[in-house]
Order: structure tokens, then C-alpha cells, then sequence
């Protein structure tokens, strides 16, 4: 599934933050695979060297890319978007969650009308996270020029509103609770990342 070759995937292998097990997803689907980018992004060398490599993916797929700010959801594209921004010249800010749910803009970011923005995000599974800052960032008058991310879990499927770009891209097997093989067997299921999935 994972391409040797893909020195991204590499540096994931070699900091022990591709894992294998029984996983239950931010979208509530099962995988037993997860990709922990905190892992990577511990390390300073590490975040640098792949917001320099998105950055320059980002200009790749919009030429005349002007990019005065980069956005990120809290809390998993944090980091990254801080070294994308570096790398482009840019400001980073990042949304969070509301008591309902709903990303925003807190802590006194604001935006001007027609702002140009980037939104990036460590992983992409169904779109959703990255989707939802497209709209918050419409919503306070932005233009959202490109998104991208340092792993994309969705085959290149996941439709966020923007053009978009990924330093990889896999096909990872997912599964609805009710099919999951790993339930089925009586594997526990474990809950990695910031946000919780929903009510299984």
C-alpha cells in the first residue's frame, strides 16, 4: 500500500508514526492503518523540511500562488501550516471548534475582504476538516486560493472546495463499524489523534 520510494512515507516508517493496528477515525470509520503526523512534527527538522516540500507543491498547482495567509484547523494542522507559511512568506493562523462544532476564527484572527489564503492540514481522509476552514474562511470574506496536506488517506478522492495537493497520497482500506473484520475478530479499537470520532 505505502510506496517505498515516497521519502515522505520514509520519514513516517522511520519515526515510528505510520502505525498498524485497529483504529477508529475522526469520521467514525475503522482502518488498520493511521498515519500519527504528530510523530513527524515533534521534530523540528522534520516540520521544516515538509513545509518547505508543500509549500513548494502549493506553487506548483496555483503558478501565480501570492499567498498572504495560511490557515489551519487546530489542532493537527498547526504545525504544518506554521512551516508552510514560513516557507511562502506568509502570516499562519489557524480555526478551532465552537461549543457546537463549528470551526471559527478565535483568539483575535481576522481577515480582510478578498484575503488571499492557503489551507493546510496534516492529513486528509474524507475532506471533511479541511472543507469545513474553506467555508469559515469564505464565510469571513476570504479567497481561498489552494489546499493542501502532508498525507492524503482518500485516493485522491476527497473533494474540500479547493484545488488541492498532497505529498502522498494512499488508498487506505476503511470500514463502517457494522463490517469492520477487525470488530468482528474482537480486536479492541483504539482512538488516536486530538478529535474525538463520533459515538460508535
Amino acid at each position: 500500500m505505502i510506496a517505498p520510494a515516497n521519502p515522505v512515507l520514509e520519514l513516517f516508517h522511520q519515526t515510528g508514526a505510520y502505525l498498524r493496528g485497529h483504529f477508529r477515525l475522526t469520521s467514525g470509520l475503522h482502518s488498520r492503518e493511521y498515519l500519527q503526523c504528530a510523530l513527524v512534527l515533534q521534530h523540528p527538522r522534520h516540520a521544516e523540511q515538509l513545509g518547505a516540500l508543500l509549500a513548494e507543491a502549493l506553487r506548483s498547482l496555483v503558478p501565480e500562488l501570492a499567498v498572504e495567509t495560511v490557515v489551519s484547523p487546530a489542532l493537527g494542522g498547526v504545525i504544518i501550516g506554521y512551516e508552510v507559511a514560513r516557507a511562502l512568506g506568509a502570516r499562519a493562523i489557524f480555526t478551532e471548534r465552537d461549543p457546537s462544532g463549528h470551526m471559527i476564527l478565535r483568539r483575535g484572527f481576522s481577515l480582510q475582504p478578498g484575503e488571499a489564503t492557503v489551507v493546510v492540514e496534516d492529513v486528509v481522509t474524507t475532506g471533511g476538516t479541511t472543507r469545513e476552514v474553506v467555508e469559515c474562511l469564505a464565510a469571513n470574506g476570504a479567497r481561498v486560493l489552494a489546499a493542501g496536506s502532508i498525507i492524503d488517506r482518500s485516493g485522491g478522492r476527497a473533494e474540500v472546495g479547493a484545488p488541492r495537493v498532497s505529498l502522498a497520497t494512499l488508498n487506505v482500506v476503511t470500514y463502517p463499524p457494522d463490517q469492520c473484520p477487525l470488530c468482528q475478530q474482537g480486536i479492541p479499537v483504539t482512538k488516536p489523534g486530538s478529535r474525538p470520532a463520533p459515538a460508535a
